[in-house]
């Protein structure tokens, strides 16, 4: 599942079709086509996990789930989910969950619980986290209401690099640990975008999916932890549990 830098370089490069008009778009049941025929796209945008086609008459999100992808200007042997064209070009989603929503977005999103937005909200985050104090970190750090865009990736980096077990309940966490986790989380995020962009992630993962620790040369514990069964890769001597 993409998690936010992977759909920020997504609407990063549909940037060059804003304020175009959509020339031709085949979708799903639930999206009025012949409403959205002819209509200006007023942006793109990002929240989380979920890419916003914006319209005056609405939002087109597209959530790209586990096995999505997209093409622009190129075409895939099957077919797409939604299609937009425009006078300069085309994208394709493959494999996405796509609906319709006839709000505009920013009546619809918290921009400040998006840890890659510019109106990322720490002090909010942290009031969060502080009312569901018997919650466990790794599922606190995959709830998009507190960290929009914060996937497994991030979550077993970030715990690897503060030293916090992942089953450590957030109430038990010190202060400056939770600090420290909601600076990180959005310094993670954006090396993942630029690692990303550079065709080296995988290169810079420390834990996700590694089988020893780096800093203490010992087996990893790989785990599916917490109510969102993810998987969790962490050492039980280097990573305190709260």
């Amino acid at each position: 599942m993409p998690e936010g830098p992977s759909i920020v370089i997504l609407r990063e490069a549909l940037e060059p079709f804003t304020g175009q008009r959509v020339q031709d778009i085949s979708a799903p049941a639930a999206v009025p086509v012949e409403q959205l025929l002819h209509q200006k796209v007023t942006a793109f945008k990002s929240w989380g996990k979920h890419f916003l086609i914006c319209f005056k008459s609405g939002t087109i999100r597209i959530h790209l789930l586990l096995f999505g992808s997209y093409r622009i200007n190129e075409e895939r042997t099957i077919k797409p989910r939604l299609r937009l064209e425009f006078k300069t070009g085309y994208v394709n989603f493959y494999t996405s969950s796509v609906l319709f929503l006839p709000q505009p977005a920013d009546e619809l999103y918290d921009w400040s619980a998006d840890v890659m937005n510019e109106h990322w909200d720490a002090k909010a985050a942290r009031k969060k986290l502080k009312a569901i104090p018997d919650t466990l970190i790794c599922d606190a750090l995959l709830d998009q209401q507190l960290f929009a865009g914060v996937g497994n990736i991030i979550k077993n980096e970030v715990l690897w690099r503060l030293r916090i077990h992942p089953e450590s309940h957030t109430g038990n966490i010190p202060t400056a640990k939770i600090t420290a986790l909601l600076k990180e989380a959005v310094k993670y995020s954006f090396e993942f975008l630029d690692w990303k962009k550079q065709g080296v992630l995988k290169k810079h993962w420390q834990a996700h999916t590694k089988k020893t620790c780096p800093r203490c040369d010992i087996p990893f514990v790989k785990k599916y932890t917490g109510k969102t069964k993810r998987r969790s890769f962490f050492c039980t001597n280097c990573q305190v549990q709260y």
